[in-house]
């Protein structure tokens, strides 16, 4: 059984300069600063994550001259909260390009969701082999009541989306292998306290509660502001991803060195570089510098930036490309490709 990537589309929010608009959303202007991020995207107001999602589906979906009635499956990978709650995102997204009948997945497990909705369709399409057709979507949009694009994380938070269209038997951008790794150690990170089963809406408890997510004093004070902690817990992260990534080219007979690109989650530019070096891989052969003008899209970092590797045209047949990610769980995902 083999798939491979036949179109891809996208559709970001508008590009503003981090530096313009970061005292709409932090204080702390020294270090956005240091985050050595250009650029950012935000959505107008009423544009949601499915609006984002649909465009990108729809380009996608043209690019590979695929009607939405050959949908067999859809994945929709959310970073943040859909419209609303009790709702499927998934179906919804799947209605609105007119592909009822077919079947749709929600997947929330943030950041690493886009990269680990390929190991869903491979298993689907191991055990469904009438499915020819299956549609990958990883979409950002920042929950601005319950999100800070600058204060929440250590980064500049975007909108947008990214469309996979896949095909069983394509014989390009081919899905070789697929790895995902989960420690729940830390699993209350960017908790949101109030609107849950526990503390739900409308109780003392929810309007005593913090209004956001916490941010990246909270993630300090969960280690006590314990520096060795935080850089084990960081040392630890880094590990992570080159354990998914090696599991990855192992199931695929290749080496850690013999991938042509790495892509990873769009971080601050140290941070990024950090984690780079950290894995000993060149920061030529990874989407380092194409982060800086487009801040952190969320489940879509990796996606897009193998989208805009195609676009560019750099990729030669043969190549390998890894997409790796970190979401919430933990969970770590690596999916590899072949072009």
């Amino acid at each position: 059984m083999g798939f491979g990537v036949s179109a891809l589309g996208y559709q970001l929010g508008e590009e503003v300069p981090v530096l313009d608009v970061a005292a709409e959303y932090t204080d702390d202007m020294e270090r956005v600063r240091t985050y050595a991020s250009r650029f950012m995207h935000r959505s107008a107001p009423g544009v949601g994550l499915t609006d984002l999602s649909y465009e990108a589906t729809r380009k996608a979906l043209d690019g590979a001259g695929v009607r939405a009635g050959q949908i067999d499956l859809l994945v929709l990978a959310v970073t943040d909260l859909t419209e609303y709650l009790y709702w499927d995102a998934a179906a919804s997204l799947l209605h609105r390009l007119g592909a009822d009948g077919a079947e749709a997945v929600l997947l929330t497990q943030a950041c690493s969701s886009g990269v680990a909705g390929f190991d869903l369709v491979a298993g689907k399409f191991a055990t469904h082999p009438e499915y020819r057709t299956a549609v990958v979507v990883a979409a950002s949009r920042v929950a601005e009541p319950y999100w800070n694009r600058l204060e929440t994380g250590a980064g500049c938070f975007s909108d947008g989306a990214v469309a996979a269209v896949v095909r069983r038997d394509h014989d390009e951008l081919r899905w070789r292998a697929g790895e995902i790794t989960t420690d729940g150690t830390h699993v209350d990170f960017f908790r949101l306290e109030a609107g849950g089963a526990a503390v739900p809406f409308g109780t003392p408890e929810a309007a005593a509660a913090p209004p956001r997510v916490g941010g990246i004093e909270d993630v300090k004070a969960y280690f006590a502001n314990d520096t060795e902690r935080i850089s084990a817990f960081g040392t630890h992260a880094r590990e992570q991803y080159r354990l998914v990534v090696e599991r990855a080219c192992k199931r695929a007979g290749i080496g850690f060195d013999d991938l042509h690109r790495l892509l990873l989650p769009f971080d601050n530019q140290p941070a990024m570089s950090g984690l780079i070096s950290a894995l000993g891989f060149p920061p030529e052969r990874t989407n380092l510098a194409l982060a800086a003008d487009y801040g952190h899209l969320g489940a879509a970092d990796p996606l897009f930036a193998l989208a805009r590797e195609a676009e560019s045209d750099t990729l030669r047949r043969g190549d390998h490309v890894a997409l790796a990610a970190v979401g919430r769980g933990m969970s770590w995902a690596c999916a590899l490709f072949e072009v």
